[in-house]
């Protein structure tokens, strides 16, 4: 079977050409938006996840969203860059007045924001984390991540999960696991890309049932990858899955101990569940564990911009005879105006606590529901990012994929979208400023679709 013709699984996203999708698609009667919906088939490249899109976007503020027919919905999804929700008022006011002040800077010459968000981002992350390099995104930031480890430790291979997703590049989506992005059409991928599978709760790759003894496993797996070979560079993994589904405790500490042994590097990837989302503002603080480098990106501009960020140990700033990271908009005043002004909203306004609050709280009550509900097999995250999974038998926690899909567009036709994870997982991620009472909504919202089976 050719690499054309192969089925490919997806499991970042709800699949964009399913028979669902055909249905919901059909039933948009609005002409302006089925008029810019062909137009936008027309012009951009399709690939998976993408063309055909859902819907027209006229109006994104708070946590709603809002289509060219004026139906509005709470996001949940926002591919992750909306904490502090869309167009909040002082991020909008703080980049019109950098406009005025300075537009441009070329990344040859510094200027005062730029050096700015560098000095606040090495102050605020763990350990000795203090160098830092900037990117228009996470897959570049990644990449980053990827060359500095090469030049400390003068070793090319990397450790990292199956099913995991650290961005869209060559690169990236060498060190990631997901089939969309690193199979078929993409050829030949960077040697010494190596992978393991990761923990789970159930339909562990090691053959365990509890998410304990999966971890330690999976601990032990890792241990010995880097016995065996010696020489890999670094370990890049999330610390929290963004399926969601956070590790047992004590899998980081494990992980740490052999990377030292080994002389191996931990990149950790909190583009998606950094900066206040899981209810502390770096994720690897629930577990006490500091990486060697971490990065962030998505919600670090706003919703508005695009900024991502490597940040490193400082004893690693070792290849400055070298580019790891030349990008045009590594110092835009603008970008990195926006990821000050966002830290400084995310951290004046307590969002991270609020997001422990209530999501603590939201997990409580769908762990609850599921408990009542046969479709419900585990109930999952931490802070606002909680997921899911949707299954046809508690008893062997098999899959319905099929009951995702109608769950997922069920909550869109009353306002509610929302990604789904692995195929089965509802993953809920709304912004950290929501109100009680829309996230209590949107919760009725999710556990009337289950419910209809």
């Amino acid at each position: 079977m050719s690499a054309r013709s192969a089925k490919i699984v997806h499991t970042e996203g709800e699949s964009n050409t399913s028979a669902a999708r055909g249905a919901w698609s059909a039933r948009l009667d609005d002409a302006a938006t089925r008029s810019l919906l062909a137009r936008d088939a027309d012009a951009f490249l399709h690939q998976s996840l993408s063309s055909p899109c859902v819907t027209a976007i006229a109006k994104a503020e708070g946590i709603w969203i809002e289509d060219t027919a004026g139906r509005r919905y709470m996001d949940f999804h926002g591919n992750s860059v909306h904490h502090i929700g869309y167009g909040h008022p002082r991020l909008k006011e703080a980049i019109k007045r950098q406009l005025d002040d300075l537009c441009f800077a070329p990344r040859r010459f510094t200027c005062e924001p730029a050096v700015e968000l560098a000095e606040t981002l090495g102050r605020l992350a763990p350990g000795d984390l203090g160098k830092v390099l900037f990117t228009t995104g996470g897959s570049d930031a990644v990449e980053v991540a990827l060359r500095l480890a090469r030049a400390a430790t003068g070793r090319f291979k990397t450790l990292s999960f199956w099913d995991a997703f650290h961005g869209a590049g060559f690169g990236a989506s060498s060190v990631g696991g997901e089939a969309t992005f690193r199979s078929g059409i993409a050829g030949p991928l960077l040697p010494g890309a190596e992978h393991v599978a990761p923990w789970a709760g159930h339909h562990c790759a090691y053959g365990h049932n509890s998410l304990e003894d999966s971890a330690r496993a999976c601990a032990s797996m890792i241990s010995y990858v880097l016995a065996r070979e010696g020489d890999f560079a670094a370990v890049v993994a999330e610390p929290m899955r963004a399926t969601p589904n956070p590790p047992a405790p004590g899998f980081w500490k494990q992980v740490r101990e052999a990377c030292d042994r080994h002389g191996t590097l931990l990149i950790f990837d909190e583009i998606p569940t950094g900066l206040g989302k899981t209810g502390r503002f770096f994720t690897c603080e629930h577990d006490e564990v500091t990486p060697d480098i971490l990065v962030v990106g998505k919600a670090l501009g706003g919703g508005i911009l695009p900024i991502a960020a490597a940040i490193a140990r400082r004893d690693l700033d070792v290849a400055g005879d070298y580019a790891i990271g030349h990008y045009t908009h590594e110092k835009n005043p603008v970008t990195t105006r926006a990821a000050l002004t966002t830290i400084a909203i995310i951290r004046e306004e307590g969002l991270p606590e609020r997001a422990a609050e209530l999501g603590g709280a939201a997990m409580e009550r769908l762990r609850s529901f599921g408990e009542s509900s046969r479709h419900v097999g585990d109930v999952r995250g931490r802070g606002l990012m909680f997921g899911v999974e949707i299954v046809a038998d508690k008893a062997d926690m098999a899959p319905d994929n099929a009951l995702a899909e109608r769950v997922y567009y069920r909550c869109l036709e009353v306002g509610l979208s929302f990604k789904i994870s692995q195929g089965n997982v509802l993953t809920l991620s709304p912004p950290l400023v929501i109100a009680q009472a829309d996230l209590d909504r949107a919760l009725d919202i999710v556990e009337t679709a289950i419910a209809a089976g």
